[in-house]
């Protein structure tokens, strides 16, 4: 009853939320919204509306993909598959689990509920974690951006695959050798059930796939928008040439660059040509941490973790990424 009343008062969070963007983004700078009462916005106010809507309006396209073949997963693939596709023994499952990337280009907001769906399939969670690091980096949609973004150093593109692929692996296996329960959230074991509920109610597998796609939308939606609104305001109000100033060394370098990545939100097919505009700024370590640390790990994607995994096991993942991409970008000779 009471996972009920919770899930219920989520849902309708998420719908204000959604409902007070829609009129938001829809407001001009002198806005009425009742009769004698206007608001007139700030330049800044109008510059978060702006960055919120190019990162809403970036990212919704891929989180749409995600959610569909999320949807075509837990319609059509079933327990018994994931479990022979998968490969048994661990030292072949996560290498194969870190090149899935290159089967499915999708970015960091669109492969949260894929893996999450992979996961409640029966697919190891291990496994699961490998692709859901590697996949947004590890795929030709992103590495062919980064080429063409860094023009004059290609190679950038080849080190941040190595890189996202070596961080992947290793968090896999950790994962695999010291969390032995299952840490999905409580309440998402049953959306396994929702699969039957849904064929019967539409007739069919097709419409059955439309109304996951739908669910898992909304589901998914309402930590992207919120993650989206943080990160606006965080560009708005925070001064790059403070962060400029604090990145001297090449740790806090690779720590400022680290934390952009996280402010900023971006998908992995359109970080690269941010990444490469600090080019005079940064060094190649500290842009390379950036590729490699915002698809993993950014505000709206560890609000989406958060609204799958348990409490626990995020912080854990949190502080494990990016020890490792401390670490791996440091020592990589770029």
């Amino acid at each position: 009853m009471i996972l009920k009343i919770r899930q219920f008062l989520v849902e309708i969070i998420g719908a204000l939320l959604l409902g007070l963007s829609v009129v938001w983004l829809t407001m001009g700078r002198d806005s009425s919204l009742f009769s004698g009462w206007s608001i007139e916005w700030s330049p800044l106010w109008l510059d978060v509306k702006t960055f919120f809507l190019s990162i809403w309006l970036e990212a919704i396209p891929f989180v749409l993909l995600g959610v569909f073949f999320s949807a075509f997963i837990q319609t059509f693939v079933t327990e018994e598959q994931v479990r022979r596709w998968t490969p048994k023994h661990p030292l072949v499952a996560l290498p194969f689990a870190g090149l899935l990337g290159f089967l499915f280009p999708v970015c960091e907001c669109a492969i949260i509920p894929v893996v999450r769906r992979l996961i409640q399939k029966g697919m190891p969670l291990s496994v699961g974690i490998v692709f859901l690091l590697a996949g947004p980096i590890v795929n030709p949609v992103v590495l062919s951006s980064t080429y063409v973004a860094f023009a004059r150093q290609p190679e950038m593109a080849l080190y941040r695959g190595i890189a996202g692929f070596v961080v992947a692996l290793i968090v896999g296996m950790l994962v695999f050798l010291f969390v032995k329960k299952n840490p999905i959230r409580l309440g998402m074991e049953s959306q396994i059930s929702h699969e039957a509920d849904h064929v019967k109610a539409t007739g069919g597998k097709l419409s059955s796939t439309f109304a996951h796609a739908v669910d898992e939308f909304f589901d998914m939606g309402k930590y992207l928008l919120l993650g989206a609104f943080i990160s606006a305001l965080l560009q708005v109000y925070i001064s790059r040439d403070t962060l400029m100033d604090i990145g001297q060394t090449p740790l806090t370098s690779n720590l400022v660059m680290m934390g952009m990545a996280y402010l900023f939100s971006l998908c992995s097919e359109a970080d690269a040509f941010i990444a490469a505009s600090f080019a005079n700024t940064f060094s190649s370590s500290s842009l390379l941490a950036f590729l490699v640390f915002g698809p993993m790990l950014d505000l709206k994607t560890t609000l989406m973790l958060f609204g799958t995994f348990r409490f626990g096991f995020v912080v854990k993942l949190v502080v494990a990424i990016t020890l490792l991409v401390i670490g791996v970008t440091l020592i990589i000779p770029v």
